[in-house]
């Protein structure tokens, strides 16, 4: 399994604290107990869920601007026409999907264009799945403006739990559908604003994952 470099520093912190751990455990209490070995496997089964946490798929993509693939694993949490006010000040479709701590936090990009637009945003740390998080949340806010013109755009949300949104955008970068846009370090939610009369391919409470599964057709 090959861990994303985001990982490296949490996953070795993580190791210390509980070698740490479990030598003060042994070092005061040096007596093997079923206590001891409860201990054990609760901090073997805590690090690997860590390890598993930030691993790093590689999914070839058959491009296709057709279509719009998934930036994210998850689930769809929302379908709605809503106004998106921080960048088209108009009314959109937004799709979105929420990524738990046992899904795959890696994000994508959906679609070929260039990045018109890139900010970070610090903020909250509401549940990722509450209303609200779109607006009060760490985030981040990428727009993505395709050949045909047509402007998508994503937005990474940190949740409860969330440490940091790492986000590769930059502003006038050429990107490709299914290149990396970043990683959000545990509970986290992907939006996508999309243009009004778009064919959404998703159904609400639907499982997806990212550049495998299609989020509309364009």
């Amino acid at each position: 399994m090959k861990i994303h470099k985001e990982g490296y520093s949490t996953i070795a912190i993580m190791f210390l604290a509980i070698a740490a751990t479990l030598f003060s455990v042994n070092f005061f209490n040096p007596q093997q107990t079923l206590v001891h070995y409860f201990l054990y496997l609760l901090a073997a089964g805590f690090f690997i869920f860590i390890v598993r946490f930030f691993r790093n798929p590689v999914r070839p993509v058959d491009r296709d601007n057709s279509i719009l693939i998934s930036p994210a694993d998850g689930k769809i949490v929302v379908i709605d026409e809503t106004w998106e006010n921080e960048y088209f000040g108009d009314r959109r479709i937004q799709v979105s999907i929420f990524m738990s701590p046992n899904n795959v936090h890696k994000n994508w990009y959906p679609t070929d264009g260039d990045i018109k637009y890139y900010r970070h945003h610090p903020g909250k740390f509401l549940v990722a799945w509450h209303p609200k998080s779109s607006e009060f949340n760490e985030r981040t806010t990428v727009v993505i403006k395709r050949n045909d013109g047509m402007e998508i755009l994503l937005r990474q949300i940190a949740g409860a739990v969330a440490q940091r949104i790492s986000c590769y955008a930059e502003e006038n970068k050429r990107i490709k559908q299914g290149e990396e846009l970043g990683f959000i370090k545990f509970g986290s939610r992907v939006d996508i604003f999309l243009p009004l009369g778009t064919k959404i391919k998703v159904q609400k409470d639907q499982k997806v994952k990212g550049c495998i599964d299609v989020i509309a057709s364009l």
